[in-house]
């Protein structure tokens, strides 16, 4: 059975950072892949990055590109979003999910397993 647990969420001020963990365990092989996604209040759901686990290739909305780095700690299976210079638009629920396969992609609805999420406020 699939769980994902977030952490690392909280407070900060603009153009400061934070690092959201994923811990992921239950998969059957190595072969899946890992997203971040967040949702505003009164605002739709959407990626934000994306890893495969089989080869570490990533993939990043626009809007946090070079800004966020999506990593992977095979050792310990955890998935990590540092998120640098943050905006007070970055503030959202942000969750982790998982999908298997190699297929990467930042569309929700392709994602079978999802965590409780952690909430990323930023605000001064």
């Amino acid at each position: 059975q699939v769980q994902l647990v977030e952490s690392g969420g909280g407070l900060v001020q603009p153009g400061g950072s934070l690092r959201l963990s994923c811990a992921a365990s239950g998969f059957a092989s190595d072969y899946y892949v890992i997203g971040w996604f967040r949702q505003a209040p009164g605002k739709e759901r959407e990626g934000v990055s994306c890893i495969k686990n089989s080869d570490g290739s990533t993939e990043y909305a626009d809007a946090v590109k070079g800004r966020f780095t999506i990593s992977r700690d095979n050792a310990t299976k955890m998935v990590h979003l540092q998120m640098n210079t943050l905006k007070p638009e970055d503030t959202a629920v942000y969750v982790c999910a998982a999908r298997r396969g190699v297929v990467r992609t930042l569309e929700a609805r392709l994602y079978e397993h999802w965590g409780q999420g952690t909430q990323v406020t930023v605000s001064s």
